[in-house]
């Protein structure tokens, strides 16, 4: 096996990482390995403080993360090289996506900061890296999110419109698939999993809500669901992009305290589990109202609660997984990035400006040499 990629990734969830060993053929991959790496808890509940509160985060702090996360990559993508007898001569390059702390590409300037020392990954690999994915496309007036639908394209478009696939991450976004590339349109609708799992854990101790179980226990309130949804984030045009740093414990806070009465805390969770299947529905219904097949990925699609939710809302779509089509939904956003790895070792673009509002196409990431 040669002429192989590296793809990892954590997400907003923060509860580990992500990794993928994968070959591509001009509209073909080939999936030779995944791995799934949790965090150390010291670590993971680090990165949360950094998250819930930046004002407190150090620059410090921010510098021994960046290499305690990049520690954690480096390992990650040694145990899968080990695990699968891969010889490491055969990787190319790693992708490392590494873990967003702060998105604001509506700052003045706007950014986006990944953690992860890409050096120490490719140091310690002895692999060549491709990191820091989002800063050519802020620079070319981009939002640098989202960044996977030129690969949900490249894999799932060739059949052309009427076709959206959904990641359902801690946010959800879109991408709306068409034949050419210069047709395609995507963004973040909103949440995903990321109130779900912050008022689970705040409840119940416990990170995620399996199979949606205790949404599916209470009933949606119309007058919160209501409330959340007049959020300006909804109205927005796309491009557009977000994250913890705006839908959080205190977004929700701010809401119930607006909404000025008690309800049983599980209610609150059916409701934000309404929220995520309403704003996701509605996105697809304004901005892709022929789509005849959902393509669902992500660690949303095993919340059984949500995605029937989601159903109910597009009784005209067939809703699905990914794994359908070629590829199992919590691989799609680690394959991305070992994608957007070759196209970077090939000197080729990443970003689709019609998704990220960029003014050109430019190639992605910083290459770390070995």
């Amino acid at each position: 096996m040669r002429d192989c990629y590296i793809g990892l990734i954590s997400g907003t969830s923060m509860d580990g990482i992500d990794a993928v060993i994968a070959s591509f053929g001009d509209s073909e991959l080939r999936l030779h390995a995944t791995l799934e790496q949790p965090y150390t808890d010291d670590l993971r509940d680090a990165l949360q403080r950094a998250i819930q509160d930046p004002d407190s985060c150090t620059v410090e702090q921010i510098g021994t993360l960046d290499r305690r996360v990049g520690e954690q990559f480096r390992d990650a993508a040694i145990a899968i090289i080990e695990a699968n007898d891969i010889d490491p001569d055969d990787v190319v390059a790693i992708g490392s996506h590494g873990q967003t702390l702060r998105h604001q590409p509506e700052a003045t300037p706007p950014y986006s900061l990944q953690i992860g020392d890409a050096a120490t990954i490719a140091l310690g690999t002895g692999i060549v890296t491709v990191a820091d994915f989002r800063r050519a496309d802020i620079a070319a007036g981009g939002q640098g999110a989202p960044l996977v639908p030129p690969f949900h394209h490249w894999l799932f478009g060739r059949d052309g419109g009427e076709r959206v696939v959904l990641n359902i991450g801690g946010i959800a976004n879109i991408t709306i698939l068409d034949v050419n590339d210069d047709g395609v349109t995507g963004f973040d609708t909103g949440p995903g999993n990321v109130l779900i799992d912050r008022w689970m854990l705040a409840n119940n101790g416990e990170p995620f809500d399996a199979g949606g179980s205790w949404a599916a226990s209470g009933q949606v309130n119309s007058r919160l669901l209501e409330l959340m949804l007049a959020d300006d984030y909804f109205s927005l045009p796309p491009p557009k992009s977000t994250g913890f740093e705006h839908f959080n414990l205190d977004w929700l806070s701010a809401r119930l305290r607006q909404f000025g009465e008690t309800i049983p805390a599980n209610d609150v969770q059916a409701t934000l589990a309404g929220l995520s299947a309403r704003s996701i529905a509605a996105s697809i219904r304004q901005h892709a109202a022929g789509t005849r097949q959902l393509l669902v990925c992500g660690g949303g699609v095993h919340n059984a609660d949500l995605i029937e939710r989601l159903r109910c809302q597009l009784p005209d779509t067939d809703v699905t997984s990914t794994e359908a089509y070629g590829l199992h939904p919590d691989w799609v956003e680690a394959a991305a990035f070992a994608w957007l790895a070759m196209r970077a070792m090939q000197g080729r673009t990443g970003n689709l400006p019609g998704v990220t509002g960029a003014s050109r196409k430019v190639v992605l990431g910083a290459i770390h040499s070995a």
